[in-house]
């Protein structure tokens, strides 16, 4: 049995911990009310531009406008949007196993990465597996101009057919105590129809012109597309965080009860040898 002054010091060491846990979990539940307003607030205009342009695909198709052309796929880049910190649970693991099962199933040398957070690239990294490039540091909240740096490189992978198709894998958010691993097709825009959006499908009036039309939407598409899958990120990493500490601080406390219970029946046991040692030599001076 562990001596009274050792569990004294796990008694001091495991209240500590949990402070600290509860106090991770406060800051996480306050960063997430911020993540899930911007998250929702995101999603509408990312789903009518899907929608405008989705309307548009076909005749963008017969234009043969680069970002909608659905050329034979060689070679696909998978983003994957990880975080940059730790402690927020299963939230990073889930990503790196549907990453390791989507480079598993590929053939050789068809599938790349383009991996978003540290996390993602210090697995990946780790691991050995092909990517294309890297993006930490992109800012606590999701924001326009972290979107851009991705989706640049995306577009001049694109459009130099260096990649033939390009996927986003990322945790998409629906509350605080339900995310799900997401994975949907980036480029070439059109490929997948949006169903969210019941209008999408509704006629449309090109005015001032297709060409205009096309230039000054697609690279909104772009960026509000990778922003919105960044302010998913970020409102799913914080509710995963949220949990995580959650039930860190209920385990700390659970253990602390069952350490303070020790204690007090080894320092009830210390007390009834003193006085059974008592007792005893007062009986040998009778």
């Amino acid at each position: 049995m562990a001596s009274l002054k050792v569990l004294r010091r796990r008694i001091r060491s495991v209240t500590s911990t949990q402070q600290i846990t509860k106090a991770m979990e406060m800051v996480a539940a306050a960063k997430l009310r911020r993540a899930q307003a911007r998250a929702l607030a995101t999603r509408p205009y990312a789903i009518k531009l899907a929608g405008m342009l989705e309307n548009l695909a076909a005749v963008a198709r017969e234009r043969e406008v680069p970002l909608f052309a659905a050329r034979e796929v060689k070679t696909t880049a998978l983003v994957v949007i990880t975080s940059d910190r730790g402690l927020c649970g299963s939230y990073n693991t889930n990503l790196f196993r549907a990453t390791d099962e989507r480079l598993r199933e590929a053939v050789t040398g068809s599938l790349a990465l383009i991996v978003v957070g540290r996390k993602g690239r210090d697995y990946f990294k780790r691991r050995g597996s092909p990517v294309l490039a890297t993006f930490t540091d992109l800012g606590a909240d999701a924001s326009v101009g972290a979107a851009r740096r991705v989706t640049g490189d995306l577009l001049r992978r694109f459009e130099s057919s260096e990649v033939d198709k390009v996927e986003i894998l990322y945790t998409r958010f629906f509350s605080a105590l339900r995310r799900q691993v997401t994975c949907e097709t980036f480029l070439p825009i059109g490929a997948t129809p949006s169903a969210e959006d019941p209008s999408a499908a509704g006629d449309v009036i090109l005015e001032p012109g297709l060409e205009a039309i096309f230039e000054a939407l697609l690279p909104r598409f772009a960026d509000a597309r990778m922003l919105a899958a960044l302010a998913d990120s970020r409102a799913s990493e914080e509710g995963a965080r949220m949990t995580a500490m959650g039930a860190a601080t209920k385990n700390a406390g659970e253990l602390l009860d069952a350490l303070v219970l020790q204690r007090n029946r080894l320092r009830q046991l210390m007390i009834t040898r003193e006085i059974l040692d008592i007792v005893g030599g007062a009986e040998a001076l009778r």
